[in-house]
């Protein structure tokens, strides 16, 4: 089904650690509009879509979005790997840090674990479109931080 060639398309090299950061990152990853839901999302809204086209679409981006989580974790291990206890206070990540240290939680900034509850799966092909465009835009939004 598919051709994994254990590589990222577009490698991470994070020199510096910085845990300020990190701490802004992680929503990318597990917060309300981050990749994970957004892959949930557009691989459960598929199957009420009335057009082969649109299911096809969406089940390619949320096999995109399931892509992004594995650049999304990189960045977050390159960001928080060998910071000293000082750097993990200063950029205060250390919330985070007391429960997973280094690993690749999925969570918001505001520090609550992912859940699927933030997200809309109506069966509603012009309602599911639009909670999708307003996950995407506030993703955009963060990105812009």
């Amino acid at each position: 089904m598919w051709i994994y060639e254990k590589k990222l398309q577009y490698p991470v090299k994070i020199a510096t650690p910085n845990a300020a950061y990190a701490k802004i990152i992680v929503s990318q990853l597990g917060g309300p509009d981050g990749d994970l839901g957004a892959s949930t999302r557009y691989l459960n809204q598929r199957y009420s879509m009335p057009d082969g086209k649109v299911i096809g679409m969406l089940t390619d981006i949320g096999t995109e979005e399931m892509a992004h989580q594995e650049l999304i974790a990189a960045i977050l291990y390159q960001l928080t790997r060998d910071l000293t206890p000082e750097q993990i206070r200063e950029g205060g990540f250390d919330a985070y840090f007391t429960d997973h240290t280094t690993g690749i939680y999925p969570t918001a900034a505001a520090g609550f674990p992912f859940t699927t509850a933030s997200i809309a799966v109506k069966g509603d092909p012009i309602t599911d479109l639009n909670e999708d465009l307003a996950a995407d835009d506030a993703t955009t939004q963060e990105q812009s931080l």
